[in-house]
């Protein structure tokens, strides 16, 4: 793990605001994941993998809550590897892996973890590939564990109030970013590859995704509830929504 530095903290707290600019409602998600794992664990201390987590967004909250939790953090991506890795603390283990091959169960400490959660991340793959990821998760889980994924999923019934929502949404953003109230997408890594510790970091991302990164790709909730049916889950359904977003949730049989 990266030691802890209070300039990884103000990192991981700059990213956290951000990724509220794009989420005004990100909490209420986190909290839904959160209670999906509270429920299935029954009192237990919850073993929990942080799939594609980024900076550890979700790692924080799930050691916040519960205090006797422990996390495995996935990412490939150096910049956010590293400022998970120096934020996390000793419950939580960082490990590298690329989701865009199977390979990346390889790299997991064990696989009989209580729940897999994701946010927000999922998007990036190609639809053939993330339906083959939904299956592969269960081989992550122990039996009666629970795979939730946070994103972008419209719900199919309203396709006119749903970009009306966005466009409301998009709208605010904008008008945030024009303020100075909060750092866009852009903004916020423009700062990273100046700082001289995470510059070099920027070389090597761009390096990791360099023609291989897929475009964002964002199905109907449908289509997610689909593809967990197929891939064998025993339980599928929603666990939260708002707005053009979901939180789908699968029980492992």
């Amino acid at each position: 793990m990266t030691p802890y530095t209070v300039e990884t903290a103000a990192w991981q707290e700059s990213w956290d605001r951000q990724q509220e600019a794009y989420m005004p409602d990100r909490e209420e998600r986190f909290a839904a994941l959160l209670e999906t794992v509270d429920a299935v664990t029954a009192g237990r201390a919850p073993r929990v993998l942080d799939l594609a987590g980024g900076t550890g967004s979700i790692s924080l909250r799930v050691l916040r809550r519960f205090p006797e939790a422990t996390t495995t953090l996935l990412d490939i991506d150096p910049v956010l590897r590293h400022i998970a890795s120096g934020t996390l603390g000793e419950r939580a283990e960082v490990v590298t892996a690329d989701l865009r091959t199977k390979d990346w169960l390889a790299a997991l400490p064990h696989r009989d973890f209580d729940a897999v959660l994701t946010a927000t991340a999922l998007h990036w793959l190609a639809p053939e590939r993330l339906a083959e990821l939904y299956g592969e998760i269960r081989q992550a889980l122990r039996p009666g564990g629970v795979f939730v994924n946070a994103d972008c999923m419209p719900d199919d019934g309203l396709p006119g109030l749903s970009d009306l929502l966005g466009e409301r949404a998009d709208a605010l953003r904008h008008a945030r970013y024009a303020a100075g109230a909060v750092l866009s997408w852009a903004d916020w890594w423009d700062r990273v590859a100046a700082d001289p510790a995470l510059g070099p970091l920027v070389i090597e991302r761009k390096r990791l995704f360099t023609g291989e990164h897929s475009a964002e790709w964002t199905p109907p909730v449908s289509w997610h509830l689909d593809a967990l049916r197929a891939a064998g889950y025993a339980e599928v359904g929603l666990v939260w929504r708002g707005a053009r977003d979901a939180a789908v949730a699968a029980v492992n049989a």
